[in-house]
């Protein structure tokens, strides 16, 4: 009895062993923590000692066996990442619901328990890629979302976000984005008919100090963004038109505004971690148009 007992074990311990090489064979020996030591040596910045970007999901030594970028990483996106062998997920946005990205506020909510339990059954882990994303030189949000939207040639030589464009419509302006990103709500504050040439973009979420100190600048037309408050920026759109200046406001939606960035940080991926195979999941936009 004590033989086969020790058989047993034996086996399990052949099996276990095996499972672990086939893992890291199917990995190419890397692990999440490994990709992150790759990231953090060539996002072109110091590392900041606070920060969002972190393993919000896993560990670092887990096998990678593919990864998958995104701009948030939605229930949606996790399980579409999972079904292509993608359990790396770097997302630019947290991945349950507040900056921080802790669960900590919703102890016991089920839909943290049915997101958590699937990434734990699928071996998913998740970094987060916010701060040292933007802080590269040049940003890599604003790198990809002026790639997408083929302003390259328009851009102001200092690396703002500043675009001079030949003069158009505020109508013809957002066209050409809504054809580009293909948001699903923009909106937009301001007369159709208004030429327009200076543009400022503040790709994702506009907080009120700098969309109003933007708007109100002479040599800017129009402030393109993500989302903004509607009592904050958007109201002082309103007013500052209503005031008598020629200005406009075009909300792209926060997902739209920024998902080129991370299609970007794709591309940018493979240039260092060519092991493995490396793709963008877009997230779905929230919203429809009624």
């Amino acid at each position: 009895m004590l033989g086969w007992t020790r058989m047993q074990i034996s086996r399990r311990s052949f099996l276990a062993g095996a499972a672990t090489l086939a893992v890291a064979q199917e990995s190419h020996g890397l692990t999440v923590g490994q990709i992150v030591e790759r990231i953090q040596k060539n996002v072109g910045v110091p590392w900041r000692a606070e920060t969002v970007d972190k393993i919000i999901v896993g560990n670092a030594d887990t096998p990678v066996k593919g990864v998958a970028t995104t701009m948030m990483a939605t229930l949606d996106v996790v399980q579409r990442a999972s079904a292509l062998g993608r359990n790396f997920i770097i997302t630019h946005e947290p991945t349950f619901w507040e900056h921080q990205d802790t669960t900590t506020a919703l102890p016991g909510d089920p839909t943290v328990e049915f997101k958590s339990n699937f990434m734990r059954e699928h071996n998913v882990a998740v970094f987060r890629f916010h701060d040292h994303w933007h802080a590269r030189r040049p940003d890599g949000i604003a790198t990809g979302m002026m790639q997408e939207l083929a302003w390259e040639k328009y851009a102001s030589p200092d690396g703002r976000n500043r675009f001079l464009f030949p003069s158009m419509t505020l109508a013809a302006l957002a066209a050409d984005i809504k054809g580009k990103l293909k948001p699903a709500t923009m909106r937009i504050v301001g007369d159709p008919k208004l030429l327009v040439s200076r543009v400022a973009a503040s790709w994702g979420y506009n907080s009120r100090e700098p969309g109003i100190r933007t708007l109100a600048r002479e040599d800017v037309d129009v402030l393109v963004a993500g989302e903004a408050r509607e009592w904050e920026v958007v109201e002082y759109a309103q007013d500052i038109i209503a005031s008598g200046k020629k200005k406009a406001l075009i909300l792209i939606g926060h997902v739209a505004s920024e998902q080129a960035g991370m299609k970007y940080c794709a591309s940018w991926l493979k240039g260092f971690v060519t092991e493995l195979p490396i793709d963008f999941v877009p997230a779905a936009e929230p919203f429809w148009a009624a």
